[in-house]
């Protein structure tokens, strides 16, 4: 229940949608209900013509409102004839048959908005958490079940909830005057239907629970099933050269075939509820049918048959919307599944954001220091990543980070973003804490080219103005000449125009490192980042892209993560790290001269 009302808390931003809906559906609930009674005058001038009648006083009694009709309508039978009287009636009942269909219309009409615009917003909160979700969040999930929830979970939302919204709304106002009316006509015979209409509601309420937990683990399977694929399509190369196409085959049938017998059984117990309900309300229906016929028998007619018809009409007309209302409450049970899924990413901590007392910092004026640093991914300090770094980066300095895998030099690197916050010691810029520098400005700072080039499914133009929108065509052009990319690109089809498809598949591994370091020339940082920018390139692209970066390098204060040597033998200062921590740090040649890790490092990629 606290998830369906998160949910409806989405529609106070249409609440006037909301309230033309209600309205609507308020009119449109009152002309059903008025052509219902309308059968008991009907009935009068067939079958009762001498019947006289007399004024009553006016209250709040279906009894006194049909007497006074029939009081009206025997003076017009007396005026027109009873043909004139029965096209009187009959037009009558047409008019609020239109008038209900049409505000029932008008219900749906102003309920479009809020449906579509509910799930919108819901779509838009998601994608703004994930935007702003640290990366240790996304170390713990997989990213094709976080797509799920974004994709599949929010569209059963829509499908379950969002559609049920309409019956939520207009149900609730049928069954309340609708069983008034009945209250009024006759209590007795309304004493039967809160007695047995709670019973099949219980029953069918057993149902939705029992749905909503198999919905759950439907959805989880889903991501599974989204997660396989992803994985999939991403590894084709590594899965057809090891042979693998069988395994991988069996793994996504077996995965498939667990979705769909879940499936199975979520379609049969949602399925189960209209029969039931149906079945339900036709046995109140006999019931009210059966003891009404003794009240309309016994001596002294204790109801009128007329009444009693009109009893029957309205309650058969109260079946559908319960059934309505049932069968809605199993499609929310459903979709509620898929909000707790949601609700995981929506409640998860953004624990890496501005501090209240935030200073905004947009120029680097002095250095960088590393003071006593020490950081473990799992918080209490379990594997040390980090152990009691010192590090100062003068400005206009360029420091490389070189070591084996694991050295803990990529961590170094990003905690200076504050991609993840540190537990042990600082991280100063300018002699400030970076946790007291907005976020937005510390990495406004800088500038990152990583091992992976990071390219988006657009043009080459908007990849190199990425998160830069007011740039100039002559800054982009500038920017890719100076990273050696402007001739490749003009090769292209489209020129700058051309799209560069997923992740950049189109072009070469040097020529998106090439794009990437455009990107980072356009930004302009006075802070750079090069992760092991050319590790994964061949000589040639290499050669290009080194003297890109060289360029690019060029009065600025870099931070080098480099596993060819050769690329940084002119560093300011190489650091040597290994299980996190600096076990030499020197120039080049001093390294070299020190007979060390770096030189046995540097000895066997000079014979490699």
């Amino acid at each position: 229940m606290k998830n369906y009302l998160r949910l409806l808390g989405l529609v106070r931003s249409y609440k006037g949608y909301a309230a033309l809906n209600i309205f609507c559906n308020i009119l449109s609930v009152v002309f059903s209900l008025f052509s219902l009674t309308m059968v008991a005058p009907f009935l009068n001038v067939l079958f009762n013509q001498d019947a006289v009648y007399q004024p009553m006083p006016w209250s709040y009694s279906v009894k006194v409102l049909l007497n006074n009709f029939n009081y009206f309508l025997s003076h017009y039978i007396a005026e027109y004839g009873q043909l004139q009287a029965l096209t009187f009636i009959s037009g009558l009942v047409v008019l609020m048959f239109f008038l209900k269909n049409l505000f029932r219309y008008l219900a749906m009409y102003f309920m479009a908005p809020i449906r579509n615009g509910v799930v919108r917003d819901l779509r838009n909160k998601m994608y703004e958490k994930i935007l702003y979700l640290p990366f240790s969040y996304f170390s713990n999930e997989r990213k094709g079940d976080l797509m799920a929830r974004m994709t599949s979970d929010v569209q059963e939302i829509e499908w379950s909830i969002m559609q049920s919204l309409e019956v939520i709304f207009r149900e609730p106002i049928t069954v309340t005057l609708f069983l008034t009316t009945m209250v009024l006509m006759s209590p007795q015979l309304s004493l039967f239907v809160f007695i047995l209409l709670p019973v099949a509601g219980v029953l069918i309420g057993q149902i939705g629970k029992s749905l909503r937990r198999t919905s759950g683990k439907s959805q989880a399977q889903m991501g599974n099933l989204i997660s396989n694929i992803e994985e999939t399509l991403g590894g084709l190369r590594i899965i057809r050269s090891f042979t693998a196409e069988v395994f991988s085959r069996d793994k996504f049938r077996a995965i498939n075939d667990r979705y769909r017998n879940l499936m199975i059984r979520l379609y049969r117990k949602r399925d189960l509820s209209s029969p039931l309900s149906e079945f339900m309300g036709a046995v109140v229906l006999v019931i009210v049918m059966y003891f009404g016929g003794r009240l309309v028998l016994s001596p002294g007619h204790a109801l009128e048959p007329s009444v009693f018809i009109a009893f029957i009409a309205i309650f058969s007309q109260l079946i559908p919307p319960a059934k309505a209302f049932t069968d809605a409450y199993s499609n929310v049970q459903k979709g509620l599944a898929s909000a707790e899924r949601i609700n995981k990413i929506l409640d998860a901590d953004i624990t890496i954001r501005d501090r209240e007392q935030a200073r905004s910092h947009q120029q680097f004026q002095t250095a960088i220091e590393y003071n006593n640093v020490s950081f473990a991914y799992q918080r209490g300090g379990e594997g040390w990543v980090l152990k009691d770094i010192h590090l100062k980066v003068e400005k206009g300095k360029t420091i490389a980070l070189v070591g084996q895998s694991g050295s803990g030099k990529t961590t170094l690197a990003d905690l200076l973003p504050r991609f993840y916050d540190i537990e042990i010691g600082s991280i100063l810029i300018d002699g400030h804490d970076i946790r007291d520098i907005k976020l937005h400005d510390l990495r406004g700072l800088m500038g990152i080219v990583s091992q992976e080039s990071i390219l988006f499914n657009d043009s080459v133009y908007n990849n190199i103005a990425f998160g830069m929108p007011n740039a100039r065509e002559e800054e982009v052009m500038e920017a890719a000449r100076i990273a050696h990319a402007h001739d490749f690109i003009m090769q292209m089809p489209e020129g700058y125009q051309t799209n560069i498809g997923d992740r950049g598949s189109r072009l070469s591994g040097g020529q998106r490192q090439r794009i990437s370091i455009a990107r980072a020339v356009l930004k302009n940082p006075p802070i750079l980042i090069l992760d092991e920018a050319t590790s994964a390139l061949d000589t040639e692209s290499e050669r290009l892209v080194q003297d890109a970066l060289t360029r690019l390098m060029k009065n600025r204060t870099t931070l080098v993560i480099a596993h060819r040597l050769s690329t940084i033998q002119h560093a300011d200062e190489i650091i040597v790290m290994q299980q996190g921590e600096i076990i030499e740090r020197g120039r080049h040649h001093e390294l070299v001269e020190r007979n060390g890790v770096y030189k046995r490092l540097y000895d066997l990629q000079s014979f490699s």
